[in-house]
Protein backbone atom coordinates (compact mmCIF):
# COMPACT_ATOMS: atom_id res chain seq x y z
CA UNK A 1 0.00 0.00 0.00
CA UNK A 2 0.96 3.69 -0.69
CA UNK A 3 0.11 7.46 0.53
CA UNK A 4 0.72 9.68 -2.20
CA UNK A 5 -0.13 13.44 -1.56
CA UNK A 6 -0.13 15.81 -4.73
CA UNK A 7 -0.72 19.85 -5.02
CA UNK A 8 -3.29 20.58 -7.47
CA UNK A 9 -1.89 23.58 -9.59
CA UNK A 10 -5.62 25.59 -9.69
CA UNK A 11 -3.86 28.36 -11.47
CA UNK A 12 -4.22 25.94 -14.77
CA UNK A 13 -6.97 25.56 -16.82
CA UNK A 14 -7.07 21.73 -16.43
CA UNK A 15 -6.81 21.83 -13.08
CA UNK A 16 -9.98 23.24 -13.30
CA UNK A 17 -11.36 20.91 -15.25
CA UNK A 18 -10.16 18.02 -12.90
CA UNK A 19 -12.08 19.74 -9.87
CA UNK A 20 -15.23 20.92 -11.43
CA UNK A 21 -15.65 16.71 -12.41
CA UNK A 22 -15.47 14.17 -9.85
CA UNK A 23 -15.72 11.79 -12.77
CA UNK A 24 -12.82 13.45 -14.72
CA UNK A 25 -10.91 13.14 -11.83
CA UNK A 26 -11.65 9.52 -11.08
CA UNK A 27 -10.52 8.52 -14.88
CA UNK A 28 -7.07 11.01 -13.81
CA UNK A 29 -6.59 8.98 -10.59
CA UNK A 30 -7.11 5.79 -11.85
CA UNK A 31 -4.99 6.21 -15.26
CA UNK A 32 -1.90 6.46 -12.31
CA UNK A 33 -1.76 2.73 -12.54
CA UNK A 34 -0.32 1.58 -15.29
CA UNK A 35 -1.19 -2.44 -14.82
CA UNK A 36 -5.37 -1.09 -14.44
CA UNK A 37 -7.38 -1.81 -16.83
CA UNK A 38 -10.17 0.71 -17.46
CA UNK A 39 -13.12 -1.88 -16.65
CA UNK A 40 -10.97 -3.50 -13.28
CA UNK A 41 -12.76 -3.44 -10.18
CA UNK A 42 -11.44 -4.63 -7.02
CA UNK A 43 -11.85 -8.12 -5.28
CA UNK A 44 -14.52 -8.22 -2.85
CA UNK A 45 -12.69 -7.79 1.15
CA UNK A 46 -9.37 -6.25 -0.73
CA UNK A 47 -7.51 -3.26 -0.71
CA UNK A 48 -8.43 -0.46 -3.89
CA UNK A 49 -7.46 2.98 -4.87
CA UNK A 50 -9.05 5.77 -2.98
CA UNK A 51 -8.72 9.78 -3.35
CA UNK A 52 -9.65 12.77 -1.32
CA UNK A 53 -9.77 16.71 -2.39
CA UNK A 54 -8.52 18.90 0.57
CA UNK A 55 -9.82 22.40 0.22
CA UNK A 56 -7.35 24.00 2.51
CA UNK A 57 -7.19 27.22 1.20
CA UNK A 58 -9.16 29.06 -1.82
CA UNK A 59 -6.44 28.12 -4.00
CA UNK A 60 -5.30 25.42 -2.43
CA UNK A 61 -5.83 22.14 -3.37
CA UNK A 62 -4.30 18.56 -2.23
CA UNK A 63 -4.83 15.32 -3.73
CA UNK A 64 -4.54 12.22 -1.43
CA UNK A 65 -4.67 8.69 -3.18
CA UNK A 66 -4.18 5.57 -1.23
CA UNK A 67 -3.26 2.61 -3.57
CA UNK A 68 -2.32 -1.18 -3.50
CA UNK A 69 0.33 -0.09 -5.98
CA UNK A 70 2.68 3.07 -6.22
CA UNK A 71 1.18 5.62 -8.92
CA UNK A 72 2.58 7.50 -11.24
CA UNK A 73 1.48 11.06 -11.68
CA UNK A 74 3.35 12.40 -14.74
CA UNK A 75 0.11 13.06 -16.46
CA UNK A 76 -1.24 14.66 -13.49
CA UNK A 77 1.70 17.26 -13.67
CA UNK A 78 1.24 18.05 -16.98
CA UNK A 79 -2.34 19.09 -16.53
CA UNK A 80 -2.41 20.60 -13.22
CA UNK A 81 0.96 20.49 -12.07
CA UNK A 82 4.23 22.11 -11.98
CA UNK A 83 5.78 20.63 -15.22
CA UNK A 84 8.67 22.85 -15.79
CA UNK A 85 9.43 22.80 -11.59
CA UNK A 86 9.66 18.78 -12.69
CA UNK A 87 11.51 18.59 -14.88
CA UNK A 88 14.26 20.79 -13.75
CA UNK A 89 14.83 18.64 -10.41
CA UNK A 90 14.11 14.66 -11.13
CA UNK A 91 14.16 14.30 -7.14
CA UNK A 92 11.21 16.38 -7.29
CA UNK A 93 8.90 14.93 -9.78
CA UNK A 94 5.84 16.93 -8.74
CA UNK A 95 3.91 14.32 -6.04
CA UNK A 96 5.23 12.63 -2.86
CA UNK A 97 4.87 8.53 -2.60
CA UNK A 98 5.08 6.84 0.53
CA UNK A 99 5.00 2.97 1.69
CA UNK A 100 1.23 2.86 3.81
CA UNK A 101 2.05 -0.36 5.34
CA UNK A 102 4.42 0.58 7.96
CA UNK A 103 1.95 2.72 9.29
CA UNK A 104 -1.07 0.24 9.05
CA UNK A 105 1.29 -2.62 10.73
CA UNK A 106 1.51 -0.54 13.99
CA UNK A 107 -1.47 0.42 14.64
CA UNK A 108 -2.55 -1.02 17.85
CA UNK A 109 -5.61 -0.91 20.21
CA UNK A 110 -5.93 2.62 22.22
CA UNK A 111 -3.68 4.53 19.90
CA UNK A 112 -5.34 7.71 19.68
CA UNK A 113 -5.29 10.01 16.39
CA UNK A 114 -6.94 12.75 15.18
CA UNK A 115 -8.64 11.83 11.73
CA UNK A 116 -10.09 13.35 8.70
CA UNK A 117 -12.37 11.55 6.37
CA UNK A 118 -14.57 12.85 2.95
CA UNK A 119 -17.82 10.72 2.67
CA UNK A 120 -21.31 10.76 1.53
CA UNK A 121 -23.76 10.67 4.20
CA UNK A 122 -26.57 8.81 2.93
CA UNK A 123 -29.58 6.85 4.36
CA UNK A 124 -32.48 4.79 2.90
CA UNK A 125 -36.06 6.28 3.08
CA UNK A 126 -39.45 6.17 2.16
CA UNK A 127 -41.72 8.82 1.59
CA UNK A 128 -45.39 6.77 1.84
CA UNK A 129 -45.68 3.52 2.98
CA UNK A 130 -46.35 1.85 0.15
CA UNK A 131 -43.52 2.95 -1.89
CA UNK A 132 -39.87 1.16 -2.04
CA UNK A 133 -37.02 3.23 -0.02
CA UNK A 134 -34.41 5.29 -1.57
CA UNK A 135 -30.82 6.44 -0.91
CA UNK A 136 -31.28 9.53 -0.08
CA UNK A 137 -29.13 12.25 1.65
CA UNK A 138 -27.98 13.27 4.84
CA UNK A 139 -27.98 16.78 4.13
CA UNK A 140 -27.80 18.17 7.86
CA UNK A 141 -24.48 18.35 10.27
CA UNK A 142 -26.45 16.90 13.17
CA UNK A 143 -27.75 13.32 10.70
CA UNK A 144 -24.14 13.71 8.79
CA UNK A 145 -22.45 12.99 12.65
CA UNK A 146 -25.10 10.80 13.19
CA UNK A 147 -24.32 8.98 10.29
CA UNK A 148 -20.35 8.22 10.97
CA UNK A 149 -20.94 7.58 14.73
CA UNK A 150 -22.93 5.00 13.93
CA UNK A 151 -20.53 3.24 11.62
CA UNK A 152 -17.65 3.67 14.44
CA UNK A 153 -17.46 0.06 15.58
CA UNK A 154 -17.42 -1.57 12.17
CA UNK A 155 -14.84 0.58 11.58
CA UNK A 156 -12.51 -0.31 14.39
CA UNK A 157 -12.75 3.05 16.27
CA UNK A 158 -14.42 4.86 18.32
CA UNK A 159 -14.43 9.20 18.07
CA UNK A 160 -13.37 10.58 21.54
CA UNK A 161 -16.06 12.42 23.82
CA UNK A 162 -15.12 15.91 25.48
CA UNK A 163 -14.78 16.71 28.64
CA UNK A 164 -18.25 17.77 30.39
CA UNK A 165 -16.08 21.19 31.03
CA UNK A 166 -15.86 21.72 27.25
CA UNK A 167 -19.09 20.56 26.12
CA UNK A 168 -21.46 24.23 25.35
CA UNK A 169 -24.48 22.53 23.71
CA UNK A 170 -26.87 19.82 25.46
CA UNK A 171 -27.58 16.68 23.53
CA UNK A 172 -31.02 15.80 23.06
CA UNK A 173 -33.43 14.69 20.02
CA UNK A 174 -34.41 16.30 16.60
CA UNK A 175 -37.88 16.93 15.80
CA UNK A 176 -37.71 13.70 13.53
CA UNK A 177 -36.84 11.66 17.39
CA UNK A 178 -33.22 11.18 16.03
CA UNK A 179 -30.49 11.42 18.32
CA UNK A 180 -28.67 15.03 19.34
CA UNK A 181 -25.38 14.61 20.55
CA UNK A 182 -24.81 18.56 20.90
CA UNK A 183 -21.07 18.97 21.14
CA UNK A 184 -20.22 15.64 23.17
CA UNK A 185 -17.40 14.36 20.22
CA UNK A 186 -14.13 15.67 19.46
CA UNK A 187 -16.09 15.96 15.71
CA UNK A 188 -16.38 18.74 13.50
CA UNK A 189 -18.61 18.54 9.85
CA UNK A 190 -17.57 20.99 7.66
CA UNK A 191 -17.13 21.28 3.77
CA UNK A 192 -20.71 20.27 2.60
CA UNK A 193 -20.40 20.29 -1.06
CA UNK A 194 -23.63 19.25 -3.18
CA UNK A 195 -21.83 18.28 -6.67
CA UNK A 196 -23.56 17.53 -10.23
CA UNK A 197 -21.87 15.98 -13.20
CA UNK A 198 -21.63 13.98 -15.95
CA UNK A 199 -20.88 10.58 -15.68
CA UNK A 200 -20.59 9.48 -19.24
CA UNK A 201 -20.77 11.51 -22.52
CA UNK A 202 -23.56 9.86 -24.01
CA UNK A 203 -26.90 11.77 -24.19
CA UNK A 204 -30.52 10.55 -22.82
CA UNK A 205 -32.77 10.89 -25.73
CA UNK A 206 -35.85 10.76 -23.39
CA UNK A 207 -34.27 14.03 -21.77
CA UNK A 208 -34.34 15.82 -24.94
CA UNK A 209 -30.76 15.42 -25.78
CA UNK A 210 -29.84 16.61 -22.01
CA UNK A 211 -27.32 14.49 -20.12
CA UNK A 212 -28.78 13.14 -16.91
CA UNK A 213 -25.83 14.13 -14.29
CA UNK A 214 -25.06 12.39 -11.36
CA UNK A 215 -25.87 14.44 -7.90
CA UNK A 216 -24.03 13.78 -4.67
CA UNK A 217 -23.46 15.28 -1.65
CA UNK A 218 -20.29 15.39 0.13
CA UNK A 219 -19.08 16.61 3.40
CA UNK A 220 -15.77 16.20 5.78
CA UNK A 221 -15.35 15.24 9.03
CA UNK A 222 -12.17 16.33 11.00
CA UNK A 223 -11.72 14.53 14.41
CA UNK A 224 -10.12 12.67 16.96
CA UNK A 225 -10.43 9.04 17.33
CA UNK A 226 -9.21 6.13 19.69
CA UNK A 227 -8.17 2.75 17.91
CA UNK A 228 -10.42 -0.29 19.27
CA UNK A 229 -9.74 -2.89 16.78
CA UNK A 230 -7.07 -2.69 14.62
CA UNK A 231 -7.75 -5.02 11.85
CA UNK A 232 -11.51 -3.20 11.60
CA UNK A 233 -9.52 0.14 11.38
CA UNK A 234 -6.98 -1.17 8.53
CA UNK A 235 -9.66 -2.55 6.28
CA UNK A 236 -11.32 1.01 6.60
CA UNK A 237 -8.47 3.02 5.68
CA UNK A 238 -7.43 0.53 2.52
CA UNK A 239 -11.29 0.08 1.73
CA UNK A 240 -12.91 3.25 2.45
CA UNK A 241 -15.94 3.85 4.03
CA UNK A 242 -19.68 4.31 2.79
CA UNK A 243 -20.70 4.95 -1.32
CA UNK A 244 -19.25 7.09 -4.31
CA UNK A 245 -15.70 5.75 -3.45
CA UNK A 246 -14.78 6.46 -6.52
CA UNK A 247 -15.26 9.64 -6.82
CA UNK A 248 -13.82 11.14 -3.94
CA UNK A 249 -15.28 9.47 -0.65
CA UNK A 250 -14.53 7.05 1.27
CA UNK A 251 -10.55 7.88 2.03
CA UNK A 252 -9.96 7.83 6.04
CA UNK A 253 -6.54 9.03 6.81
CA UNK A 254 -4.89 9.71 10.23
CA UNK A 255 -2.68 12.12 11.47
CA UNK A 256 -0.81 12.26 15.38
CA UNK A 257 -3.10 14.10 17.83
CA UNK A 258 -1.85 18.23 18.67
CA UNK A 259 -2.28 19.50 21.62
CA UNK A 260 -5.83 20.04 23.17
CA UNK A 261 -7.50 23.10 23.07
Amino acid sequence: MFLTRFRVNTARSGARRLLSSPQAMHAAVMSSFPALLPNDTPAPDSPRVLWRLDHTGRADVMLYIVSPHRPDLTHLVEQAGWPAAAAADPAAPGWQSRPYGPLLDRLTTGEQWAFRLTANPVHHARRKDDEPTKRTAHLTPVHQMGWLLKRQETCGFRILEKPDAKRLLPSGTTHTKQPHHGDRYELTVHDKRALAFDKHRTTNPQSGGRRAPVTLVTATFDGRLEITDPPLLRRALTQGIGKAKAYGCGLLTLAPLGPTR
